[in-house]
């Protein structure tokens, strides 16, 4: 089995998705605003996925992936990533508004795509765990309704680590668990407590690519998996 990610997908679909009608391949929110390099990005992931991933491997989603406002506007998108190669598992983003009730997301979605919140998926040897957290405390213009934010979402990170049950983690966020600089915080520390060896997050996007912090830290492997970073096409973590 190998393991790719790929975040920040922004599906906007108004219909189930149809490789032979060019209408879908944008959706009702193109994202091309933001960018060429966002032109027809539906079609660019689903065929660059369906040539990268087999349904024997694993895709970790970083949040990020609709623009619906409810679970029922969600549905289209929802189909689109579970009719893709590969088991996927997903947190919630900043933009993921449709993610309300946990019961009836796990309820909606099939067998071969699992969310995460307050809990890990668990593998013989390894657990991939995470939440979206939030803004760091050292970024600039951190407030009072950001640092009650960012300790809950503390709060729920250790909640899913805990849950691996002591084995070796592979963690999601949406956002950035370190400083661009690499400063320790208290994301950091709980990686480095709960033996996570792998950490991808998305959340970045044009020009802040240059910002990200990637490589390895105290144990850890930082990964930027924005779909925009990486032409739209999951990124190969590791095979198992």
């Amino acid at each position: 089995m190998k393991i790719f990610a790929l975040a920040d997908l922004h599906l906007s679909l108004a219909k189930p998705f149809d490789r032979e009608d060019p209408t879908t391949f944008y959706g009702e929110k193109p994202m091309d605003v933001f960018g060429s390099r966002w032109d027809l990005h539906i079609k660019k992931i689903y065929e660059r996925w369906q040539d990268t991933v087999s349904e024997t491997d694993l895709v970790l989603i970083a949040g990020d992936i609709s623009w619906a406002m409810t679970l029922t506007d969600a549905g289209f998108d929802l189909d689109f990533v579970s009719s893709l190669k590969g088991r996927k598992i997903m947190i919630r983003g900043n933009h993921d508004y449709w993610w309300h009730s946990l019961s009836k997301i796990r309820a909606y979605l099939p067998e071969q795509t699992a969310v995460i919140q307050n809990d890990a998926v668990l593998f013989p040897n390894f657990a991939v765990c995470g939440t979206r957290l939030w803004t760091l405390p050292t970024a600039a213009g951190f407030g009072v309704n950001d640092e009650k934010i960012y300790k809950r979402e503390l709060i729920r990170q250790e909640l899913s680590l805990e849950a691996a049950g002591g084995r070796p983690v592979i963690n999601m966020n949406h956002f950035m668990p370190v400083a661009e600089n690499g400063a320790d915080n208290e994301v950091t520390e709980l990686f480095r407590r709960y033996r996570v060896f792998k950490t991808v997050y998305g959340h970045l996007h044009d020009k802040s690519h240059s910002t990200a912090f990637q490589g390895p830290k105290n144990g850890t492997s930082y990964y930027l998996t924005s779909a925009d970073y990486l032409d739209f096409r999951p990124l190969l973590l590791m095979e198992v």
